[in-house]
Order: structure tokens, then sequence, then C-alpha cells
């Protein structure tokens, strides 16, 4: 197919059939961690279809509704939104309109994945790569429906993630065409800081081949069939020695027995965005700057803050700064490692001992926040 218009191209194609009644309900399914078996995010699935009349305001009306109804159904975990292609040809409104729809909802851009259906390859590349922009811009995070894009494009516009097919997934581990064609693509997508999806897992042995590979996210009727809900568990990963490493030695409590919630914000955040949140919470230890992968890159302690804030002009010289310029590099440690390994996490800057440490998961991106005190009194009562 040519090169087509960004104007006529998604909606005047009169060959192609309908899309399914916009009233009917909205799938959603897990996205599934092959290492340790948790569910991550969750992906609302409705297929938009193309069809006549399928202007801008019906996809964007359809659009806030999938997002309403997701996330009436999931309210903790990362949603992933289905956004058909030609929506980024509408400029930012569509997406703005999304925005205030999530945030009456109770969820926040950050906690949203908008994965751009197959079709973004129609798109000029100038086009696609303005549009994804601007998503990033509002909060949104983006992912491709397809791996079958110019690696260089992969690369230029680092998708939060691209859905490898079912298709493909479904010749592993025996042919070794596919097999080849998922280990090219997920190495360049682990080039690109992209996480690879595996859709359509429908045995162990591709769990297996897909680990091997290292995808470490994937889907599919291996997991849960299509009545899973929210809450709901899925079928336990055999322990098959998938992981890259042996499992650490040291016996005890791990890190997550001790996680509690982080209060994050964006590196953008100034310095009075900070102190609001200390003055709002007197038991609130410190705030975690994250980047746009959700990844800590500093902290701020509520001690060292305050005390840099309040003192003489401390306010006048910092207040509306970046409040990055009074943090501290992050001290992380895995979600999974042994409380004894994260004392000595704590242990490594004297002058930071009871910072909070910040749990990461494998992707390294922020779970939440241990409390060095907690752990010292719960090894002492172990």
């Amino acid at each position: 197919m040519g090169a087509v218009s960004p104007q006529t191209s998604f909606h005047d194609d009169t060959r192609l059939a309908p899309a399914p009644a916009a009233d009917l309900p909205v799938v959603l399914r897990p996205v599934v961690d092959l290492d340790s078996g948790a569910v991550l995010a969750v992906e609302a699935v409705r297929p938009f279809g193309r069809r006549p009349g399928a202007d801008v305001a019906a996809l964007t009306e359809l659009l806030g509704r999938t997002a309403r109804e997701a996330a009436e159904r999931e309210s903790l975990l990362p949603l992933v939104l289905p956004v058909p292609a030609r929506l980024l040809t509408a400029g930012r409104e569509p997406f703005v309109l999304l925005e205030e729809t999530l945030r009456r909802s109770g969820r926040r851009p950050r906690d949203i994945t908008l994965m751009v259906d197959a079709d973004l390859r129609l798109l000029p590349r100038e086009h696609l790569v303005k549009a994804l922009a601007a998503l990033r811009a509002l909060g949104f995070r983006y992912a491709f429906d397809t791996a079958r894009i110019p690696p260089d494009l992969l690369v230029e516009t680092a998708p939060f993630l691209f859905r490898i097919d079912g298709a493909l997934i479904s010749g592993l581990p025996d042919n070794e065409r596919f097999a080849a064609i998922v280990d090219g693509m997920t190495r360049i997508g682990r080039g690109a800081g992209t996480f690879p999806l595996a859709s359509g897992v429908t045995s162990v042995a591709q769990l297996v081949a897909l680990r091997r590979t290292g995808v470490r996210l994937a889907q599919g009727p291996l997991f849960a069939g299509d009545d899973w809900a929210p809450g709901d568990r899925v079928a336990q990963i055999p322990d098959l020695s998938l992981a890259p490493t042996a499992p650490d030695s040291v016996s005890g409590p791990r890190v997550s027995e001790f996680l509690v919630p982080a209060v994050t914000m964006t590196t953008e955040a100034t310095a009075q965005d900070v102190l609001d949140a200390f003055s709002n919470d007197s038991a609130l230890n410190s705030v975690t700057l994250l980047d746009h992968r959700e990844r800590p890159v500093a902290t701020l302690d509520r001690a060292r803050f305050l005390l840099a804030i309040t003192g003489p002009y401390g306010h006048a010289l910092y207040a509306k700064r970046p409040a990055r310029k009074l943090a501290d590099p992050p001290k992380t440690v895995p979600c999974t490692a042994p409380a004894l390994a994260a004392l000595r996490t704590a242990g490594s800057d004297q002058e930071r001992v009871y910072d909070d440490l910040v749990a990461v998961n494998e992707f390294g991106q922020c779970m939440g926040v241990v409390h060095v005190g907690d752990i010292i009194r719960g090894l002492s009562r172990s």
C-alpha cells in the first residue's frame, strides 16, 4: 500500500468490513511477568475496526467509553488501552479529552499505556513521530500493537511496549524461522529500551522459549481465559528454572514483605510540589522522582529537604525550581532481594543509612519504598 494522506486514508475506506458493535463489553486481559507469575498490568480489548463513518468524534467517544469501563473494573493496576492509529491524525484533542475522562475516573495518564494499532505503519514517519511526542507530553505511555516496523523507527520512537503477535508465538519452539524473528525483535527492543509483549501464549514450551529469548511479558490462554476479571488469579507458571540467574541462596524475608506505597512525582516537579506533599502528610519520609518509564532517578529525604527549603532564603531560592536540585540518587533494591541484602544497601552510605530504599521490579520500575527501620524490626522478630 502506498503513502496515504493523514486526512483521508483511514476514514474513507469503504471496502473494509464494519466494526463490531460499540456497545459490546470490554474484555480485560492480564499482562503477566514470566519470572514471578504476577499480573503487572491489565489490557482492555475492544476492537475498534474500520468502517464508513468511523470519524474522529466517534472514535474519540468510543475510546473514552473504553477507558471509563476499564477504570471502573480495574482501579489499581496500570491499564493498557487500545487506540486506532487514525486518531493520531487528529492532533491532541482526542487525548486531552481522554486525559480528562481518566482523571474523573481516578486514574492518571502515567498509569495508562496507549496501544496504537498496527495501522501506525500507514502514517507518514514524521507525522507519527510528532504525534507520539504529543502523547508523551500529555503524560501517557504508548505501545505498538505490532513489531513489524523498521527497526530504526522503533529506536527513534522508543515505545514502552511492542506486541509480538500470536502467529509468531504459535511456531515456538520448533519453528526455527519464527524463533529467530522473535529473538531479533527482542534484541532490537532491548536496545531501544522497549519491552516486548508476547501474545497468544498457549503452552509451557512456548513460555520456556520466550523466557530464554529474553521476553518478560506475555498474555494468552495459558494464563487466563476470556472470563478472567481483575482480582482473579492467573495460572501458576511452573518452576522451570527460567530465570537467567540462580535464586539468591540467602534465607529469610524478602524486601517485598516490607513494601509500602511510594509518593512519586515526575522529574519536572518543583520544590514547592514536594513541600506540599510533606506538609500534607506528617508521616511521609520521602518523595521519589520518576522518569517517563516509572524508573526512580532521585529521592528527597524529608529531613534534608525541609532543612534546605525552610532555612534562611531557602523557600525564595528553591520553591519554583526543580526539586531534583535538592535530591539525592535513589538507593534501589530489587523487590525479590533478601531483607538482609537490603540492609547492606542501606549501610553503603553512612550519611544516608536510614533513607528509604526504593524497591524496583525487573524493569527497574518503582514498586514502592521500604523503611529501613521496618526491616530491622522485622528481622529482630524472626
